[in-house]
């Protein structure tokens, strides 16, 4: 039990360090995110099974992290298509 919460916060802290290392790359900060949901995932599955194995709400948290995905890779396919890279400085908005 320990061992499972120690992996899912070192999944946590080492999904938090690749985003904080690899924020020039829109790709690679949206794969650490996702790893981050993963990581989040797990923690919340294993303390819903200690409640009485009550996973309803660990299917609405899938549900939302998908819809957070599919954005992502929205918006990583529209800077491809404008600009040619995933390079984040160049997807200056606020320009």
């Amino acid at each position: 039990m320990v061992v499972s919460k120690f992996l899912g916060f070192f999944m946590f802290m080492g999904g938090l360090l690749v985003f904080s290392m690899k924020r020039k790359h829109l790709l690679l900060m949206l794969l650490s995110l996702e790893f981050i949901v993963l990581s989040l995932y797990f923690l919340i599955f294993l303390y819903l099974s200690f409640l009485g194995n009550e996973y309803f709400f660990s299917m609405i948290f899938l549900t939302f992290s998908v819809c957070e995905g599919v954005l992502g890779l929205s918006i990583l396919v529209s800077l491809i298509r404008t600009h040619g890279n995933d390079y984040f400085h160049s997807f200056n908005v606020l320009w």
